[in-house]
């Protein structure tokens, strides 16, 4: 059973909403932080997840965990068995829609997430990679030089991966606006972090070399990534997407100074632009390990920053202020414990985050090896979420 015994009013300036409950239909109310913007009307003829982010009033916060799509479930062990290549699973339209579908048939989400990888679109960039089971991203040839720069072609998604465009307007068929199709890309300073690195970095020496050193050649590079990634935004919006993640993940490697040189301007680019022809499209950006740069996050003018777990939620919620919305943030380690205290911890999330414009999710990806009761747990107990 929730607690409510206790009140943020010593951090927070403070506003009474009434808590979630569980369905028992019980109105309870306590002190939550007073710096979510106010709901603002009722409407049923989107999904969930896109009124929440809205600011529409929502009876409780949507749900969805970032790498859903396979990864724990017994259904997609199967198939990497019989298609043993990431790449082979994620450019076939009949393999992706399965798998992207596979959470969505079991667990029913608010939100259904493209199967895909954020660096598909190399190929199409004439940057040959692989992605090696055990070993992670490879790339073939990584780039370091403003001559290899130049052979980097901009990304025309219609004509390299048509298979994404497909799949998504078949996952929109199919989920029939039950819940939002998401769609993603990676960031520039991302893509080029491992374009550079030659795959994933541990010290990422070789891109801030460049970047210190070199660095008309790293904003080349990152322009035709962001030039890139504006028009795949695009293209899987008009193929279906109802909202598009971005991943940074990489970015907070950089010191917050070199965050405004490297990643912001691009981000803001890539936004800006999409807002111009798609702006109803909810945009959400996510970075892990951003505690040191929240602030600086939402001054790309995303509608959702997606929160790690080492993020306290009440913080993050007053230090990005009431008009954007967030999402997160709960530990996917906690998808490992008691039933009891996954419950302990969602409810925890929901509580700090307050009420409205916020997608309850993981802090990062969903962990190889989580049991498949306890996602059906959390999401049952999600779903079962009033405020």
């Amino acid at each position: 059973m929730l607690s409510v015994n206790y009140t943020l009013s010593s951090i927070f300036p403070t506003k009474s909403f009434p808590l979630f409950t569980p369905k028992s239909r019980t109105s309870i109310s306590c002190t939550l932080p007073g710096t979510v913007a106010e709901p603002k009307s009722t409407a049923t003829s989107e999904p969930l997840l896109l009124n929440a982010v809205r600011g529409i009033e929502v009876d409780r916060p949507p749900v969805w965990l970032m790498r859903q799509a396979g990864r724990y479930m017994k259904s997609y062990q199967t198939i990497c068995e019989k298609y043993p290549s990431f790449r082979e699973r994620s450019e076939n339209v009949d393999l992706v829609v399965e798998i992207s579908l596979q959470p969505w048939n079991v667990f029913k989400p608010d939100g259904v997430i493209l199967f895909s990888d954020i660096l598909t679109p190399l190929s199409g960039m004439n940057i040959p990679f692989d992605i090696v089971k055990g070993k992670g991203p490879v790339i073939f040839d990584p780039i370091h030089t403003a001559a290899q720069v130049d052979q980097v072609r901009e990304f025309n998604p219609e004509e390299s991966v048509p298979y994404v465009g497909e799949a998504l307007t078949i996952l929109r068929k199919e989920v029939d606006n039950k819940a939002a199709v998401l769609g993603f890309v990676g960031a520039p300073f991302t893509l080029a972090s491992y374009v550079v690195e030659g795959g994933s970095s541990k010290n990422f020496s070789k891109i801030k070399r460049l970047a210190f050193s070199e660095s008309k050649i790293l904003h080349s590079l990152l322009q035709k990534f962001t030039t890139s990634m504006t028009r795949y935004i695009q293209y899987q919006a008009d193929k279906g997407a109802q909202a598009v993640q971005i991943f940074d993940s990489w970015a907070t490697e950089l010191s917050p100074v070199d965050f405004e040189e490297f990643s912001l301007p691009y981000l803001k680019q890539i936004i800006d632009t999409v807002k111009k022809s798609h702006p109803k499209l909810p945009l959400i950006l996510y970075a892990s390990g951003s505690g040191g740069l929240l602030e600086r996050l939402a001054l790309t003018g995303v509608d959702v920053v997606s929160l790690d777990w080492t993020v306290d939620m009440a913080d993050g919620r007053r230090r990005l202020g009431p008009n954007i919305a967030i999402q997160g943030n709960v530990d996917p380690g906690v998808l490992f414990g008691s039933k009891e205290f996954i419950t302990d911890r969602i409810n925890d999330t929901v509580r700090k985050a307050g009420r409205g414009k916020h997608i309850l999710n993981l802090g990062h990806g969903i962990k190889v090896g989580t049991p498949e009761e306890n996602v059906a747990h959390f999401f049952e107990v999600a779903k079962s979420i009033r405020y």
